[in-house]
């Protein structure tokens, strides 16, 4: 079939024409600068509508998956007030339209797809008068409407690599003078097979970056599912943290009063501290399990209070043989009365759910001196080995100052990773956001001792939502999750003492960040009722 002939161009004065063809020129800039898909997708088809001054209008994209069909994405008739698709929320009730039928034939019928399978534009005068294409769909659309759809201008979109990956389908050109409908002219064909021309490229580029950003982003969850295999504890924290963080993000957005509120994000903004909170544990991929998951003071591979309390089972073993040497049967009692107490204390130090005293790490120390026990090779042993001690009387938690040391080097990791990477401008932060999360606000942190003045607000936010994931989580192998109440007032000592941005804790607590994290991520026994005047540190709303 070929293709009909043009009408006159009726396209006006020349002044006129240098005014489209400068609208042309602008609507290729916007194309090129239109980041979300939907809008770019209206902004093509009303673009082609506005420039060819048709009522109505069509966008077909061709789906990388399905190239056999045409998927309708925006549909707009002005005089109608339809819009359909893309950023309206309202779904195009239509199915695809197939390029080929059940036995591989082309669908020359359907003028949409037709334009696809010849590569070419059509023009149509008048869709009731044309014999070469089936029009029953549009008749019917049109007694429903009570709209009479008259003129079409259908061309394809062919981007850079000459591959056709949607249809722009005009309806109903307008008279620019009189608004009668009328015959698209040749000129009018030529500004829509270049603005196609140009649309095609732009979403083909904008869809390139988003497949682009869609893999990077899932290989950052392929690391933080590489962590979670290795524990499952450390891998609900890499999902929760950045929830946090946005969450508490969006509240500094929003703020309007204090030193904040003239802090703001765009969506790359928003994109960047994403990235940057869904990579800031990276470098655990480097830590040994078994000081990620150390649920007690003796975990390694396994718990060795297991392996003492043979030992202990040993020395009872010894008391009872000596007794029944001597006869002193009350003895006895006594004697294992006092050994199981012993065994009951290191068994409570060990689980290292609370700060431990002096008086608590001496006493650990003189039982380790107090019995001897044979071993296996019959040979006199040490109770506890320098390092069993070294573990039963860590002071806080459950991990030595090297074991401490271990997780901490995580951070430097991280970095060194993240510096790694040849990020775009729009990304580059992602290492000093994901880095300064264990900063704090006196210098005391680590790995780089900044302080607050140093350190992006960003980094700020994340430290804060570190801290108090870590506080309510209820995953963790050696304590269970705090509640709100127990969670805020530690987070309140921690901005008296200097640790964390006392901005962003008033706008934490003020703007409730606390609740919403709390509805999806903690269990209901966690989710106390809060007064916040109890909160230490807290200014008040």
């Amino acid at each position: 079939m070929d293709q009909l002939a043009h009408p006159a161009d009726a396209s006006g004065t020349g002044d006129e024409l240098i005014h489209r063809l400068a609208e042309l020129s602008q609507i290729g800039v916007a194309l090129s600068q239109e980041k979300d898909i939907d809008r770019l997708l209206e902004l093509i088809l009303l673009a082609a509508k506005k420039i060819t001054h048709a009522d109505g209008g069509t966008l077909y994209r061709r789906p990388a998956d399905n190239k056999n069909t045409l998927r309708f994405e925006i549909i707009r008739t002005d005089s109608l007030g339809l819009a359909m698709g893309g950023t309206t929320g309202v779904k195009i009730p239509f199915p695809p339209i197939p390029l080929r039928d059940a036995r591989g034939r082309e669908n020359t019928s359907t003028v949409v797809a037709y334009a696809v399978l010849k590569e070419k534009t059509v023009a149509i005068a008048d869709a009731y008068q044309e014999k070469g294409f089936d029009f029953s769909g549009t008749k019917v659309f049109d007694r429903h409407n009570g709209y009479r759809s008259k003129s079409f201008l259908t061309v394809p979109m062919k981007n850079h690599d000459d591959e056709i990956i949607g249809v722009l389908q005009l309806i109903n050109a307008k008279d620019r003078r009189t608004g009668e409908i009328v015959a698209f002219t040749e000129t009018d064909q030529r500004l829509a097979e270049s603005l196609a021309s140009q649309a095609a490229v732009a979403l083909t580029n904008r869809l390139l970056i988003t497949q682009l950003e869609n893999l990077f982003e899932s290989f950052v969850g392929l690391l933080n599912k590489a962590i979670d295999e290795k524990s499952p504890y450390t891998g609900g924290h890499c999902a929760r943290v950045p929830v946090l963080t946005m969450l508490l993000a969006e509240a500094v957005h929003d703020t309007q009063q204090g030193p904040l509120a003239l802090w703001h994000m765009t969506d790359l903004d928003r994109y960047e501290l994403k990235l940057a909170a869904l990579l800031h544990d990276c470098g655990k991929v480097t830590t040994p399990v078994h000081v990620v998951d150390k649920a007690t003071k003796l975990h390694t591979l396994f718990d060795r209070i297991n392996v003492i309390d043979t030992r202990f089972e040993v020395v009872k073993r010894d008391a009872e043989i000596a007794a029944l040497r001597s006869g002193d049967a009350a003895g006895l009692a006594a004697r294992w009365q006092e050994i199981d107490a012993d065994r009951a204390f290191l068994r409570r130090a060990n689980t290292g759910e609370e700060a431990m005293s002096a008086a608590d790490q001496e006493r650990v120390r003189e039982i380790a001196k107090k019995y001897s026990w044979r071993n296996p090779a019959g040979e006199t042993a040490d109770f506890l080995s320098a390092d069993e001690i070294e573990n039963l009387t860590v002071r806080h938690g459950t991990l030595t100052a090297a074991e401490r040391a271990i997780i901490n080097h995580h951070v430097t990791v991280t970095i060194q990773m993240l510096e790694a990477l040849p990020w775009p401008r729009h990304l580059e932060n992602v290492p000093e956001y994901a880095g300064g999360h264990h900063e704090r606000m006196d210098g005391k942190g680590y790995p780089r001792g900044l302080t607050g003045e140093q350190m992006s607000v960003q980094a700020r936010i994340m430290g804060i939502a570190d801290i108090f994931e870590a506080l309510t989580a209820k995953d963790r192998p050696y304590k269970p999750g705090k509640t709100l109440t127990e969670s805020l007032r530690i987070l309140g000592e921690l901005r008296l003492n200097g640790h964390i941005d006392p901005e962003l804790f008033d706008i934490f607590v003020r703007s409730r960040v606390y609740e919403r994290y709390a509805k999806d991520y903690l269990d209901p026994a966690q989710v106390d009722a809060v007064d916040v005047s109890k909160i230490p540190g807290y200014s008040g709303d």
